[in-house]
């Protein structure tokens, strides 16, 4: 299972760096962007859980970066903001813009951690939500008496132990989604996103497009792999 993985962006070396170390201490994964054009960078190389975000930076402020991810297909993750000279216009503006929450500085390390914390269990359940809503059925053990459906259903359960890459083949009808869905339900992953993809929906040559992402007019699209 993955750690949760923060992006703190913030122009001030130190603030990043007492940031990062406290987070880490907490086990999360931690990236740093020194400001706007470093953080652009960082999520095109990978999707956060979540975005520690500084308003006042040298390139672009953090609000107009709110703005910027907001746009299109809407903010990549939840977003805190930061701020030493916040204004209750500046944090209603966030917060119009979909940010998750406003802190002060200096930071207080038990706000901070518990707004952390919060964001990343309120982004949790949304994303359970919208996989019921996707699938709103229970997870069945795959039925059958016969041997051969005993070995595959102890297979599967001794598969499902192991962090490794499983590949299910058959006919049209055999039950290989049944399967992999008990395989994801008997993993570690069980807690995480299923995602599905309809290979007969997507249209031809976009298969990288809907696996891999896409990035358009400063714009990105995450892919499937991402999104699970």
């Amino acid at each position: 299972m993955s750690l949760p993985f923060i992006l703190v962006v913030d122009d001030e070396p130190d603030i990043r760096d007492s940031v990062k170390d406290i987070l880490e201490d907490e086990g999360y994964g931690v990236s740093l962007a020194e400001n706007g054009e470093a953080a652009r960078v960082a999520l095109r190389e990978r999707r956060p859980d979540l975005i520690l975000l500084d308003i006042w930076m040298p390139d672009i402020d953090g609000i107009s970066l709110l703005k910027e991810w907001s746009e299109g297909e809407g903010l990549p993750c939840p977003v805190i903001i930061m701020s030493g000279h916040g204004t209750v216009e500046t944090a209603v503006e966030a917060t119009r813009l979909g940010a998750y929450d406003f802190l002060e500085k200096p930071l207080s390390l038990a706000k901070l951690l518990l707004t952390v914390e919060r964001a990343l269990e309120t982004e949790s359940l949304v994303l359970e939500n919208v996989g019921l809503r996707r699938h709103f059925r229970p997870v069945m053990e795959p039925v059958g008496h016969s041997q051969v459906m005993q070995r595959l259903r102890e297979q599967v359960k001794r598969v499902a132990q192991h962090d490794t890459w499983v590949l299910i083949s058959g006919e049209a009808g055999s039950g290989r989604e049944t399967f992999a869905r008990y395989l994801h339900a008997q993993s570690n992953r069980k807690e995480r996103p299923f995602v599905d993809v309809s290979v007969g929906a997507t249209a031809k040559g976009n298969f990288a497009l809907e696996f891999f992402g896409s990035e358009q007019d400063g714009k990105i699209h995450y892919g499937r792999l991402e999104q699970a």
